[in-house]
């Protein structure tokens, strides 16, 4: 419990709440301000936390808990090349995202332009059914494990456009498993396009999701990113053939 406290303590703080009070993480966590205190002051005192004065920030040593989690991944370390060749040749931000629990987790991303108001970085997470790569991790998934992964992750409504009903996601969840891949059009954020395509083992078994991120500009026509998926497509399932048979070679996936 005192593990599971001190982590709530710590998941506070993220890219809009960089700073908090005493009442803001008592707040965000549910703890009473005694205890949320006593936690702060544990975390200060092993370096994670900083104060001055009113306000509390972490320190760069919370990093470490992360690095085991990638130490562990090395796709990502192996992706890198290739997501910036491919961030190269489209124009567009790149990324690689594994599922955990409901979420998809980002362990790989080549950063070109600002197209979302909430910054994605290394450990982000998304719910998974409103993501295109998790659509195509979600979509490879046995029936009976699809179905219980949607009874215990309901979709969030995050813009007007998010499929939320899990009736109308399996029929979407079926289309990306007969045409290998997956396009959500503004369902994570409005502006925003997400074209998928999964990443597969030597047993082609789905591993991860690579995705290109393409702007929905106001006034953009349908027939406008009709023709960018037909650009883009190729190349991304091209990167990650490519991937996926320079992992295989050495062991990453297998």
């Amino acid at each position: 419990q005192s593990l599971a406290r001190g982590l709530a303590v710590i998941r506070a703080f993220d890219a809009q709440n960089s700073s908090l009070t005493l009442s803001d993480v008592a707040m965000r966590t549910g703890l009473a301000r005694a205890v949320a205190r006593r936690f702060l002051l544990t975390l200060e005192t092993l370096g994670y936390v900083r104060s001055n004065g009113r306000q509390y920030e972490l320190t760069g040593l919370v990093l470490e808990l992360g690095y085991s989690y990638l130490a562990s991944q090395p796709l990502s370390q192996l992706a890198t090349p290739f997501l910036e060749e491919l961030s190269a040749k489209t124009g567009e931000s790149t990324s690689i995202a594994t599922i955990d629990g409901g979420d998809i987790v980002y362990i790989a991303r080549i950063h070109r332009r600002s197209i979302m108001q909430v910054n994605i970085n290394i450990g982000t997470r998304f719910p998974a059914a409103a993501t295109a790569m998790g659509r195509v991790i979600l979509a490879a998934m046995p029936a009976k494990e699809l179905d219980a992964f949607l009874a215990a992750n309901p979709t969030p409504k995050l813009t007007s456009r998010t499929m939320t009903s899990p009736v109308e996601l399996k029929r979407e969840l079926k289309k990306v498993a007969e045409s290998g891949w997956a396009l959500v059009d503004q369902e994570l954020e409005m502006g925003l396009r997400s074209l998928a395509v999964p990443i597969r083992d030597d047993k082609n078994n789905v591993v991860a999701g690579m995705n290109i991120s393409i702007q929905v500009a106001p006034g953009d026509s349908d027939a406008k990113h009709d023709k960018q998926v037909e650009k883009f497509l190729p190349l991304l399932k091209e990167t990650a053939s490519k991937l996926t048979r320079a992992a295989t070679r050495s062991g990453e996936i297998n």
